[in-house]
């Protein structure tokens, strides 16, 4: 009876305990499949660190730690809040989300800083699909790559998902939006330190350095956008000297520690020419440890950056490995072969387009990238349909971001948005293939 009572209490830990050792007494250690795997996740960690995070992920998180700093929750609840018109509001976050052209994982910061700021579900949601997914310079790489036929599809469904797929969460959750409008309406006006036009300008100036900071080299060498590219670091250099000036005169840093990294920042560009990674790095830990020992709300800055890179980086970092070992990096594969996702893509079944939605949420895609790996897809014998069908949900969703998402939302809202994201995009793409 003591046995029974004994496993009754502590059948959960045995169950693990003997899940784990089972797990590790069979690990298929030298089997050439999961061996190479086990090196694509690592690969594909090593890859998004030496890609992303310096470039893409610590702007976001500073950008984040600035909305909680610097907007007041009023202006965000007067713009994306709960009781905010309608129009404006999705408005207001499919452009913003435009704007920024980022992956699934660097809009998550900011997506975080805008919903605890007071940020309603819809106008919320809108935003986070409409930073990946509508990127304009990847809409316009898909129109010159892969015909212009699919390059308008993607942009027309990528605008229209957002506001559709943000009204749908909305509707869903409209009594908890309700609570939280009623409880908006309680909040007196916040004090505004600045004007406007100084907040609008310093986040202007952030999005830029992140924008160039990350712009692609386009194809055609003769475009602006190539232009763009080939002078990306002399604008985020004025971008960043702009900014030196907004931290000292309007955000009141002392002069002296940003003269000094400014100086330092500039040293190591000039010793580190080709490798402007290392000079951005500099930067932004510097600005960390300026910003942390400052006081006031240049510190509170520092300290939301901070809580935002603690929440987020260490799950981005699990869910980008469990993506290396199950599709490997761009241009390889992982445990799952990719011949197998070429078979089940061809054609233009339901199941085709469903398959390939799926493939493309649990898929990490970089910006951009997504169009020469679906350029390899469709030379393989991708159909239409499911080509559009990647291009909707890829860009928009990962693994990484979903298991960010519960983090910050909760598991609930984020099984329904990855759900419509799915069968919106499975759809689409499916009508599409019929018609084209």
């Amino acid at each position: 009876m003591k046995i029974v009572k004994f496993i009754k209490s502590e059948y959960k830990y045995i169950l693990l305990l003997s899940i784990g050792f089972a797990a590790a007494y069979f690990l298929p250690v030298g089997y050439p499949k999961f061996d190479n795997a086990v090196k694509e996740s690592f690969e594909l960690v090593k890859w998004y660190a030496r890609e992303h995070v310096i470039l893409c992920l610590i702007p976001a998180f500073y950008i984040a730690g600035a909305i909680s700093a610097f907007v007041s929750s009023k202006s965000v609840m007067k713009y994306l809040g709960a009781n905010a018109n309608k129009l404006l509001a999705y408005s207001v976050a499919s452009v913003s989300g435009a704007i920024l052209t980022v992956c699934s994982c660097t809009v998550l910061p900011i997506f975080g800083g805008i919903w605890k700021m007071g940020a309603g579900l819809g106008p919320a949601i809108a935003f986070l699909y409409s930073g990946p997914a509508i990127n304009v310079l990847a809409i316009i790489l898909t129109a010159r790559v892969l015909g212009i036929e699919l390059g308008l599809a993607r942009a027309i469904g990528a605008i229209l998902f957002s506001i559709v797929i943000g009204l749908i969460m909305h509707l869903i959750y409209r009594k908890e939006e309700q609570v939280k409008a009623e409880a908006q309406m309680q909040i007196d006006e916040s004090k505004v330190n600045r004007p406007l036009w100084q907040v609008a300008i310093y986040f202007a100036v952030m999005i830029a350095i992140l924008i160039f900071a990350n712009w692609g080299e386009s194809p055609d060498t003769e475009s602006f956008w190539y232009l763009i590219w080939k002078y990306k670091w002399r604008i985020t250099a004025v971008s960043g000297l702009i900014f030196c000036y907004i931290l000292i005169k309007w955000i009141k840093l002392k002069p002296l520690p940003v003269i000094i990294l400014g100086a330092v920042t500039s040293i190591i560009a000039l010793l580190f020419p080709d490798n402007p990674s290392v000079t951005f790095l500099v930067g932004s830990v510097g600005l960390g440890c300026i910003l942390i020992s400052s006081d006031g709300e240049a510190q509170e800055w520092g300290t939301s950056s901070y809580n935002f890179a603690k929440q987020i980086f260490p799950l981005l970092l699990i869910g980008v490995l469990i993506t290396g070992f199950l599709f490997g990096k761009p241009g390889s594969e992982g445990i799952i072969p990719v011949r197998i996702v070429q078979d089940l893509v061809g054609g233009e079944s339901l199941f085709a387009n469903f398959f390939s939605s799926i493939f493309g949420a649990f898929m990490y895609f970089a910006t951009i990238t997504e169009v020469p790996i679906l350029q390899g897809l469709i030379s393989s014998g991708m159909g239409k349909g499911p080509s559009l069908t990647l291009l909707l949900a890829g860009p928009a969703l990962s693994l990484p971001s979903m298991i960010v998402l519960r983090s910050v939302m909760g598991t609930g809202k984020t099984i329904v948005y990855v759900t419509l994201v799915v069968v919106f995009t499975t759809l689409t793409g499916f009508i599409y293939g019929r018609i084209f």
